[in-house]
């Protein structure tokens, strides 16, 4: 068994969304291999959390790009997905980045593993447009020592 297999959800949301940065489709399909649709639901959860919070951030920065630049990222992200999931990732990411998020707020409902993908890479694609891949990969490993912190009863070293 893996080390991704004995982790909570939450944590292998994170384990995703580092898979699509490091454009590595075994990371991305082994942070997912096994779970079912409660599991599912609860990563979703936690890659919304992520996706508010780097769109708050992208907005307080004050960057700024086209609807061409934000496809063009995300495209090169989704790059690993599973192919039948390769549509969905597109409809979605020109609709939110002409304004409509419908497209992202439907998925959980009609496939909460399409859901999982679509955040996780837009996270992943925004990420590395804010800080870089370097920055990037460093704000997930101080997310996972936050969160295993606080899970552990420890005081998180921020």
């Amino acid at each position: 068994m893996s080390d991704g297999a004995q982790k909570p959800p939450g944590y292998r949301a994170v384990d995703v969304v580092r898979g699509y940065a490091d454009r590595d489709a075994i990371a991305v399909r082994d942070a997912l291999a096994g779970l079912d649709v409660v599991a599912w639901m609860e990563m979703y959860s936690v890659l919304s959390g992520l996706l508010r919070s780097t769109a708050s951030i992208i907005e307080i920065s004050g960057q700024r790009w086209t609807t061409g630049q934000l496809v063009e990222h995300v495209d090169e992200v989704a790059a690993v997905a599973p192919p039948h999931y390769e549509f969905a990732i597109a409809e979605a990411a020109r609709a939110w980045a002409c304004g409509d998020g419908s497209a992202l707020s439907a998925l959980p409902g009609r496939d909460p593993l399409a859901a999982v993908h679509v955040t996780a890479v837009f996270v992943a694609a925004l990420g590395l447009v804010l800080w870089g891949r370097a920055g990037f990969l460093g704000v997930l490993t101080a997310y996972d020592e936050t969160v295993s912190a606080i899970v552990n009863g420890r005081s998180p070293g921020l």
